[in-house]
């Protein structure tokens, strides 16, 4: 699995591009504090949000589905 990042080389991967936990979660409409739960371990990214943020942070790979318009 080429090009996985770890929970560390995905925050160093925000650090690079002078963004906070904050502002990448704003950018891409997903929750703060489950990006946070992401990078420390609690959420292993199977399923719904915390998937979505591990294939935003380049964590895992699959595929995130357009959201439906509210």
């Amino acid at each position: 699995m080429h090009g996985i990042r770890t929970a560390a080389q995905a925050r160093a991967w925000l650090d690079q591009q002078g963004k906070s936990v904050q502002e990448f979660a704003r950018e891409h409409g997903v929750d703060p504090a489950t990006t946070y739960q992401v990078l420390s371990g609690r959420k292993k990214g199977r399923r719904g949000e915390s998937h979505r943020v591990a294939v935003l942070l380049g964590m895992k790979e699959g595929v995130v589905p357009e959201r439906a318009p509210s």
